[in-house]
Order: C-alpha cells, then sequence, then structure tokens
C-alpha cells in the first residue's frame, strides 16, 4: 500500500540490517537461523509470519488470547458465529443470521449447513451450546464474554435444531450481535480438548511452542476462501530488528507491526508496507485507585503534558490520526470529535498539579515493544513532555513476558494496546469492575448504569445518548491518556499478494487464508 502521504527517510539495505544494531542471529526465542529463503516451489508449500511479541504464556485457547502471536493463532484456526469484516462491519461467519425477537431478550442462531470441524464433523448447535457454557463459565469467562455472564440464561437456552441454537436473556441486549462477533469466541466442538485444538478456520492445528512458532495445516474442507498454502508457520519475535531482517532475508513472508519509519524504504528491498486505518490505540494508562492518579487532577494533567500530534509525527511517523481521549472512533455514536480536543498545556498543566500537591510529581512508566509499533517511542518522548511541566518520569521497558506476566493489569503508570472495537463491547472490556482487562482500574456507578442501559436499550437514539453521556463522563474522568489512532503498518513480501488494508487487525485482519503466492514466469 501507499504510505507516501506521510514522512520518511530513505534507508539503504545495510542499514534496514542494521536496525538496532542486531543481526539475524538475534537471540529471539523463535530461531529463525534454520530457515532459507524460499524457493519458487517452497513458497507454495509454506507461508511464514513474524509476530510481534509472545513469551512462555502463548496460548492457543480460543477464548483467551492475549498477545499478538496469540491473536494470530486463534483467528487461524476458530471462527465466531458473526465477524467483523475488513471495513469492520458485521457479516456472517459460521451463523446465516444471528436475529433478536421483538425485546431483544431471545437471540437466535441460525448455523450455515456447510461447515465441519477439522475432524469432518459437521457443526452442530449442540457445538454452539458447549462452546458458549465455555464462554461463559462463571469461575472463568472468556474475556470477551465477561459481559454476557449475568444475562445469558443458559438453562433456559435451548437447541432447537441440528442447526438453529436459540440464546435466552435474563434481559434485553441490544447489541448482542455486536459481542458474539468477537473474534476470541469461537465455537469449538462439544469434546474440545486444548492439548489437540480443533476449530471451523482456515488452518488446522499441527504444533505449537509457546514463545517461538506455532505450524497449522491447510484444512481443505473449509466453507470459505481455501489457504493457497498448503503450511502456516507464525515466529514470535521479541525483537523488532530480528523481524525485519527476517522478512529482508526471505525468512518469513508477512510481518506485522512494521517500525513506521521503515515504511517508505521498503520498495526497493523485496518488501512492501500494509498501511490500514484502524481504531487500534496504544494507551497510557493510570490507575484511578492509586497515587497520585486517584486525583483526577493528576490525570487531567498528565493529558495535558502529551504533545499527541508530536507523537503521532515521530512515534509513529505520521502513520495515526489525533485522538481525544476517547476509544471507538468508528462507532456511530463516537463523541471524541465534538468535545474541546485536549493538546499539549503545560501551563495548564502545571496548575493543575498544583493544585493537586503533586507539582514536583516523580512517577514510573512501564513499557514493552509488546505493546506493538509506537508504543516505546511515544513513552521516550512522553518522558520529555513531562519534563517541560517538572515531572520527572522514569522509563522502566520491559520484556513481553514480564509485562504481560503476573503484573499485567496491576502497573500504577503504564501503557497497552487494543485493536478497534465499537464503544459498548470496548467499555464492557476494559472500563467496568468486571472488566477483564481494566487496566485503569476505572469504576463509577454511574457510568456503570449508563452502559447497562445502553446495552438494554432498543430505541436507536436513546441508546445514543446513554453512550455519549457515558464517553462525557470518561472523558473528565477516566484514566487512559489515548493520545492517537493507529494506522496500522505491517508489511509483506513481495512474493506473496492478496493482503488488503482492515481495520481490525495487522496483515488483514490475520486472515492468512487470503494470501497467495506471487506467480513468476
Amino acid at each position: 500500500m501507499n504510505a507516501s502521504s506521510s514522512p520518511h527517510t530513505g534507508l539503504s539495505r545495510r542499514r534496514l540490517l542494521r536496525l538496532g544494531g542486531a543481526a539475524l542471529a538475534v537471540g529471539t526465542a523463535a530461531s529463525v537461523t534454520a530457515c532459507t529463503r524460499p524457493s519458487s516451489d517452497a513458497i507454495t508449500a509454506q507461508l511464514v509470519h513474524g509476530a510481534t511479541g509472545g513469551s512462555l504464556k502463548d496460548t492457543v485457547d480460543p477464548h483467551f488470547p492475549v498477545a499478538y502471536p496469540d491473536i494470530a493463532r486463534v483467528r487461524q484456526l476458530y471462527e465466531p458465529l458473526l465477524r467483523y469484516n475488513a471495513d469492520y462491519t458485521i457479516e456472517a461467519s459460521l451463523a446465516e443470521s444471528v436475529e433478536p425477537n421483538a425485546t431483544a431478550t431471545e437471540w437466535t442462531v441460525r448455523l450455515r449447513p456447510d461447515v465441519t470441524f477439522h475432524n469432518g464433523r459437521p457443526v452442530r448447535a449442540s457445538d454452539v451450546k458447549a462452546s458458549y457454557e465455555r464462554m461463559l463459565d462463571p469461575q472463568k469467562p472468556a474475556p470477551f464474554a465477561t459481559d454476557l455472564v449475568p444475562i445469558v440464561d443458559l438453562a433456559a437456552s435451548r437447541v432447537v435444531d441440528d442447526r438453529t441454537f436459540r440464546f435466552h436473556l435474563k434481559r434485553p441486549y441490544a447489541v448482542f450481535d455486536q459481542i458474539v462477533a468477537s473474534y476470541a469466541l469461537g465455537i469449538v466442538p462439544e469434546d474440545f480438548d486444548l492439548s489437540h485444538p480443533v476449530g471451523t478456520g482456515p488452518w488446522k492445528f499441527q504444533r505449537f511452542v509457546p514463545g517461538q512458532r506455532s505450524h497449522f495445516l491447510r484444512y481443505d474442507d473449509y466453507w470459505d476462501q481455501r489457504a493457497a498454502f498448503d503450511e502456516l508457520v507464525i515466529l514470535d519475535f521479541a525483537d523488532d530488528a530480528a523481524k525485519v531482517n527476517a522478512l529482508l532475508a526471505g525468512q518469513v513472508h508477512t510481518i506485522d507491526n512494521l517500525p513506521t519509519y521503515l515504511a517508505g524504504a521498503l520498495d526497493s528491498q523485496s518488501a512492501s508496507p500494509l498501511v490500514s486505518e484502524t481504531g487500534g490505540w496504544v494507551p497510557f494508562t493510570m490507575r484511578v485507585d492509586a497515587k497520585p492518579f486517584s486525583d483526577v487532577r493528576v490525570r487531567q494533567a498528565m493529558r495535558l503534558i502529551a504533545d499527541r500530534q508530536e507523537m503521532i509525527n515521530q512515534a509513529l511517523n505520521g502513520f495515526g490520526r489525533v485522538a481525544n481521549d476517547l476509544y471507538a472512533p468508528f462507532d456511530d455514536d463516537y463523541l471524541g470529535n465534538d468535545l474541546p480536543q485536549r493538546q499539549q498545556d503545560i501551563d495548564q498543566a502545571r496548575s493543575l498539579l498544583r493544585q493537586a500537591g503533586q507539582q514536583d510529581l516523580e512517577v514510573e512508566l512501564v513499557t514493552s515493544t509488546a505493546v506493538g509499533a509506537g508504543g516505546v517511542e511515544s513513552a521516550n518522548l512522553f518522558v520529555q513532555h513531562a519534563r517541560k511541566a517538572g515531572v520527572r518520569v522514569r522509563l522502566q521497558k520491559v520484556d513481553s513476558s514480564i509485562f504481560y506476566g503476573e503484573q499485567y493489569l496491576q502497573w500504577v503508570f503504564a501503557q497497552d494496546f487494543w485493536a478497534t472495537k465499537r464503544y459498548l463491547p470496548q467499555a464492557t472490556a476494559a472500563s467496568l469492575k468486571s472488566s477483564p482487562y481494566n487496566e485503569t482500574h476505572w469504576y463509577d456507578e454511574r457510568y456503570a448504569g449508563l452502559i447497562a442501559s445502553a446495552q438494554q436499550e432498543l430505541d436507536r437514539t436513546r441508546r445514543r445518548t446513554l453512550l455519549q453521556d457515558a464517553q462525557r463522563m470518561e472523558y473528565e474522568q477516566g484514566g487512559f491518556l489515548i493520545w492517537a489512532f493507529k494506522n496500522q503498518v505491517d508489511a509483506y513480501s513481495d512474493s506473496v499478494t492478496g493482503l488488503v488494508p482492515a481495520r481490525e487487525h495487522p496483515v488483514s485482519s490475520f486472515r492468512f487464508n487470503l494470501v497467495k503466492p506471487v506467480e513468476t514466469r
């Protein structure tokens, strides 16, 4: 894709290969030294993707992905009832339809007739029931199904016939379809065994080594577009240098989260950037229940310290749009563009800090390359911005296994990454007491009431009012510093084609069944 609208400097192949002072032998857990440049025959046999991050906590569990490699793997093996397409609109997936009754207290799922699991067995309504029993286990709910736990009455829900399942809800849920379209709510067979994972996706499981690599075989009976390659390998890369070098050496064919300053330099290196306008964001997260961020004046000061445009220009190399501390820009009810745009105001930030008794504030900011392109770079810039306001920020950069380890969600001041979502699914994932990924520990009873009312409200206009009232609260009191929406920048070898920009996830939303080898004469 053309990235010429953003500023770049020319880079030689030598400089690319010396990125970060690293060579191909960088000690990433996923050694690529055994790979060789694919021949024209080999490339039709195996597609190799370089994924950002990963650790020994990597998983192939359909309902509990966390890091980029997890997401990439899950999307190969499993599929939800509905899905988001490249434009981030809902379309049919395993279900032909998911329809509510007049009060949205029942939603009826009608499965496609032509879908089979990787073991050859047809997908049945009883599998939908079993999958949601697994996802809605109150002792261990799937993160993106947490909000459904108190709402879905599984005992009253029932299998109507082999292709029809009816969800019975304890109260109306107007946007149930938005939830079941999540990539992380895949349907699995009744006898699902995580040690031998079986799904309906375009690739079937072959081998998995956490923190290193995963290997998949094409599923020839896939109901949608069959993959052009016989095999797919996903390699974990903790180091950007090793990841880019592997692409340039022909050892991988696609990578996610290309360092953005390289986007304009790949065309002469037998590779191309793939740029997608997304609603993805890499926020600074401030715990509202811990000092100094328990004082809203400190949170507001931090938001006024950030020079958002400079972060976009330098950390993202122009690949992004200014954000206004609210998420979900593709939601029809998004309010961020209608509220006063926050921009750097050092004098006002100093004033707020004085009022809070924090004029000599010192804080630690935890970051990692695992949050994706622009994360560490924006953190470094924020340290400089904070210095202007008299705030000393100590930057702690940790690897993926630590950042997403036992302390994840406990950091007082940190970063994270989020993919494109609509407002209600995002709020339920991150902004409620019950949210599985509430990095900011934000909770407000009035806000929670607005969200609950919006979930049940069938009238579109009234629901919009509720959602925008909730957004005003987050804008004024929340714990996120959302400085930009990223244009996702990935890269692919000139030996493959078929990739298209997608708003949800990197590399065409990791739909590797769309990738084809370039025919050579």
